[in-house]
């Protein structure tokens, strides 16, 4: 797990943390106009924006939602290492995305607890025409490097569920 931990959460962790300060360090005004990178016009914009609450914003504002999704993010990391002494991540697949998200799960964590901050910063703005029939400006939800993290590991999680711990197709040992 240590190896894991310093070549792969490490310096996403440390990603993470650096493209947040340079956000708060480049849109000193939160809520201001000016706060907007137009990256790829009408499609990618770098903005600031806070989120105490969890994806897509929900409980953002709520007053006990850092204490909540703090003590869950520190239970998660928990876990997550109790699972892989067990043996839980048996191939490399599962390794990374166990690695990815003690990487997203404390790059957030860290947000929540920095003092003078106490929400997370979200800054990747993407415009999506498909998702206009969910929000009409078709704005998908602002993110950081840190959801990204996440988002991957649930991704890898699922691919590696359907290997068995020697790398087999699951449906090729069924099969037999």
């Amino acid at each position: 797990m240590i190896r894991y931990l310093l070549v792969l959460s490490a310096p996403l962790l440390a990603l993470d943390q650096w493209t947040k300060w340079w956000i708060v360090q480049r849109f000193p005004d939160y809520g201001s106009p000016e706060n907007l990178i137009e990256v790829i016009p009408g499609f990618f914009s770098l903005v600031r924006v806070h989120n105490t609450g969890m994806a897509f914003g929900l409980l953002n504002g709520y007053e006990h939602a850092n204490w909540i999704f703090g003590a869950v993010g520190l239970a998660a990391v928990f876990v997550i290492a109790k699972l892989w002494s067990k043996g839980a991540f048996p191939d490399k697949i599962a390794k990374t995305a166990a690695a990815l998200l003690v990487s997203g799960i404390l790059g957030n964590l860290t947000d929540r607890v920095l003092p003078r901050r106490g929400y997370v910063v979200d800054f990747l703005d993407f415009k999506l025409p498909f998702y206009e029939w969910i929000d009409k400006s078709g704005h998908f939800p602002s993110f950081n490097i840190a959801d990204s993290c996440i988002t991957v590991a649930a991704a890898l999680l699922l691919i590696s569920s359907f290997h068995s711990p020697n790398g087999e197709k699951l449906r090729k040992r069924a099969q037999n």
